[in-house]
């Protein structure tokens, strides 16, 4: 999906100063306390939206340990017109990303990989039950454009580059699979641009931030217009294809 200028800030107005969600009533929002994760959660409140929300900090939601997310989701009825997953890091929060080969840790290695793609992965895994049969439902989680290899020009950053590259293809897969019994589903992963929250003060640098209800307002118009045969995909928050 390429969108052309004039219609994405067409689309943004309509989001930011009326309701557009006629056909979405019912949203889980997985890391609702991270800034993308509440922004998501106000913004379809402020739509009419009924929103469950799931956090680590309100609910112990532990995407880290199967226990935690089975238990939490197994509570859950649905359906869900959307699941929207906003968890992730960049680090322990013991470390850094890796500006080298030579400062790679297994430790550290594996609990980065363990939020950024087991963790969703296990999400995953009850999206069939969490999602309507017979209507268009959304599974939509938070991946990185440094998580593209090819667009990877520079290195560095091989711990979350890497986990963003293995949630890639865990979507990829999933979206196959949903396909296959929920015929109007669409399961995607979304490149939100650098968002000013606390996951990226230390690491914004150069790069141009934006607030997180902007990038909320962002990411909620592409999901609007995603089609069940763009399944499988990697967006960014103008709708642009991220390549792989």
């Amino acid at each position: 999906m390429r969108l052309r200028p004039e219609y994405f800030a067409c689309a943004l107005v309509a989001w930011v100063s009326g309701p557009r969600l006629e056909s979405m009533k019912n949203a889980l929002i997985i890391g609702a306390s991270g800034g993308i994760g509440d922004a998501v959660t106000q913004h379809l409140r402020g739509q009419g939206v009924d929103v469950t929300t799931l956090s680590r900090a309100a609910d112990g939601f532990d995407v880290g340990n199967p226990a935690s997310v089975d238990t939490h989701l197994e509570r859950l009825a649905g359906p869900f017109d959307l699941i929207f997953v906003a968890v992730g890091i960049l680090a322990p929060l013991w470390g850094a990303p890796e500006k080298a080969l030579s400062a790679i840790k297994a430790d550290d290695m594996a609990h980065v990989f363990a939020v950024n793609a087991i963790g969703p992965a296990l999400i995953l895994r009850h999206a069939a039950r969490l999602l309507p049969n017979d209507a268009r439902g959304v599974v939509a989680t938070l991946s990185a454009r440094v998580g593209s290899i090819g667009d990877n020009k520079i290195g560095g950053w091989h711990s979350y580059r890497a986990s963003k590259a293995a949630l890639n293809q865990i979507i990829h897969g999933a979206a196959i699979e949903l396909g296959r019994s929920h015929k109007q589903s669409v399961c995607v992963a979304l490149h939100p641009g650098t968002v000013a929250t606390p996951f990226t003060a230390d690491y914004a640098g150069r790069h141009k931030t934006v607030p997180a209800p902007e990038a909320a307002a962002h990411l909620l118009a592409v999901i609007e217009d995603l089609t069940p045969a763009q399944s499988g995909g990697f967006y960014d928050y103008a709708g642009q294809e991220v390549p792989w």
